[in-house]
């Protein structure tokens, strides 16, 4: 029986992975079908996608979206028909040392999601505690015009 060779990759590409091909197969599922409750991919190198949670209730949507040290100042809320867009940007902090190590991310950042049902954009809640935006969406019959939400 032959041991298997592991050769190594001088080409400078990246290795086809499973998992790398099923989140690719995912974004481009999500821009077909203007996916409701699917995030819009990244649109540049230097912006991030928050993580963020939906949830349903009788009467509304409730996002909750994870911009840890983003001032409200910061932090753009749109919603044009059923389609929310949280953007804004992280700042990075002045240092008075070197910095060793960076892991979180920075720069502009952009979440987006398509909800089922057409909203109150008149009634919107939006709030920022301990670094979770809250937004409240009721539910509506008739869509709205693009505007922006103030986060408080």
């Amino acid at each position: 029986m032959s041991t298997p060779v592991r050769r190594s990759n001088d080409t400078g590409m990246t290795p086809w992975t499973p998992s790398a091909e099923f989140d690719r197969i995912t974004q481009q599922l999500s821009q077909l079908f203007d996916g409701s409750w699917t995030q819009a991919p990244s649109v540049g190198r230097d912006t991030f996608t928050p993580l963020a949670d939906v949830e349903e209730t009788d009467d509304a949507y409730v996002l909750d979206v994870e911009v840890p040290g983003v001032k409200k100042k910061d932090i753009r809320v749109e919603i044009d028909g059923r389609r929310i867009v949280v953007s804004g940007e992280r700042k990075e902090e002045k240092r008075a040392g070197l910095l060793r190590r960076q892991s979180r991310s920075l720069g502009e950042f952009r979440y987006e999601v398509v909800l089922p049902d057409e909203v109150d954009d008149e009634h919107i809640e939006a709030s920022l505690n301990d670094g979770v935006l809250h937004l409240r969406v009721p539910k509506r019959t008739a869509g709205q015009q693009r505007r922006q939400i103030e986060v408080r």
